[in-house]
């Protein structure tokens, strides 16, 4: 197979010979290794490797877009060039134009001329070796467990024809583990976003809270003060993060960040603690790609700022909204900061540690610790309000201490008015959602303490 950094030369060679005014090339080398598990065996395991190449050609200000997946050769890449270019000449001028990037002040990453990572099923050996074992245990307790443990390692290859050459290699990771009584009674999911965990402490974690569930307590609808663990952080966050923060968006009256009358709500207080969310590539145990890196341009994203550096940036900073998403144009167009997409995210409260979930529990006088959040989805764009289940886990807390697990329910919040109404936060710790951690695997958040989650019906689900 042809290096990725000859189909990246030979790509934008074939675009200047056919006459575009400029091209990028990218170039993704994927490898993913997984083992999966269900009644207490493996199902399935196996080793992939892929190929997707992109390809933006521009013309005067027009960008026009190409994309294969699998082998790609330079017989193929050319015709993705032609393909590019008639997409460029039929397509009106670009709102997002702007100078392509100068490589006179690159962005870090590895070297370009690096071969790309791989990665094996030897990297799920902790796994492996430790899952004869948790079997036998969960038999013993007449508990079937399943999940999944998988790791991907994606090489990336940008170069423009400006002269931008770059390249990085992210690993992803994660292993879930659910244990579900045989009866059916009681269900208890842990996931944690490496493939190096202990696979020990995950299951005492799973005996744990099915031990809590011995006990089972029916309750009504309605508000409760509950500890959302950091897996539910991380997904609500997640949600702020893909849905509320676009400036265009919050500019043109279509978000929770649009200002009555017009404009942002950029400068307002919008949480009552000094809570900071912030996404940085540098973050060390997140660390991502320090470039954009996109195919297509979006109101938040641009093809043309391929290969710009990325910075850290405090979406709110000290409980104060500090800035929405902007390419470069859009950013020229406001007067506002450049502030693409990162992918991480982390939240933070001012240097303080509330202590861990256990912690924040035996501080509870009444209330309901949650596991994790499940099917949620938008219900108002204004509000940013959400709506989705609770699952494998919902525990009543009285007096300091678990005494049971509940019935699960359907909830209605926004993650910008549970950031208002928090009254504690814990320590952050290395999280995945249980929801977005496929999309969103790099999270760093805390428990938060929230007085009054709008628990708005029982769920059947178990």
């Amino acid at each position: 197979m042809i290096p990725a950094q000859e189909l990246v030369e030979h790509g934008l060679a074939r675009a200047a010979a056919a006459g575009a005014d400029g091209c990028i090339v990218l170039v993704e080398e994927g490898s993913h290794a997984d083992v999966r598990f269900a009644l207490n065996t493996t199902t399935t395991n196996g080793v992939q490797r892929g190929r997707a190449v992109s390809v933006v050609v521009i013309v005067g200000t027009s960008p026009g877009t190409a994309r294969r997946t699998g082998v790609v050769g330079t017989e193929g890449l050319d015709e993705m060039v032609a393909t590019a270019l008639a997409d460029a000449r039929a397509t009106p001028p670009a709102e997002d134009a702007f100078p392509l990037v100068d490589p006179a002040d690159p962005a870090p990453g590895r070297p370009f001329s690096s071969p790309p990572e791989e990665t094996d099923s030897g990297a799920l050996e902790t796994v492996l070796s430790s899952l004869s074992g948790a079997f036998g245990r969960a038999r013993g307790r007449d508990v079937v467990l399943a999940g999944f443990a998988e790791i991907d390692v994606d090489t990336l290859y940008l170069g423009t024809s400006t002269g931008v050459r770059l390249s990085y290699a992210q690993p992803t990771g994660a292993v879930s583990l659910v244990g579900r009584t045989a009866d059916g009674s009681g269900s208890a999911w842990v996931g944690v976003p490496s493939v190096t965990p202990s696979l020990e402490e995950m299951e005492a974690e799973v005996w744990r809270r099915l031990g809590w569930a011995a006990r089972q307590v029916s309750l009504d609808a309605g508000r409760y003060e509950v500890i959302l663990p950091p897996s539910g952080v991380a997904d609500m966050m997640a949600m702020l993060a893909f849905g509320g923060i676009g400036g265009q968006d919050a500019e043109d009256g279509r978000t929770v960040f649009s200002k009555e009358g017009g404009g942002t709500r950029i400068g307002e207080q919008i949480a009552a603690l000094p809570l900071t969310l912030y996404s940085d590539p540098a973050e060390p145990g997140v660390e991502c790609p320090p470039f954009v890196a996109t195919l297509a341009s979006s109101s938040e994203i641009s093809v043309f700022d391929n290969g710009l550096p990325v910075q850290r940036t405090d979406w709110v900073r000290d409980g104060v909204l500090a800035h929405l998403r902007y390419h470069r144009a859009g950013a020229a167009r406001s007067g506002a900061a450049f502030a693409p997409y990162v992918d991480n995210l982390v939240l933070r409260c001012g240097g303080a540690s509330g202590g861990s979930v256990d912690e924040m529990v035996a501080r509870t006088e009444r209330g309901l610790l949650l596991t994790c959040l499940w099917y949620i989805r938008e219900v108002d764009p204004a509000t940013l309000l959400m709506t989705g289940l609770t699952r494998d886990g919902v525990y009543l807390v009285e007096d300091g201490a678990v005494v049971g697990a509940t019935n699960n329910f359907r909830f209605n919040e926004s993650p910008v008015d549970l950031l208002a109404r928090a009254t504690e936060v814990g320590t952050p710790v290395r999280s995945l959602g249980r929801e977005f951690g496929e999309y969103l695997n790099r999270t760093i958040t805390p428990p938060l303490r929230i007085p009054d989650f709008n628990m708005s019906s029982v769920s059947q689900a178990s």
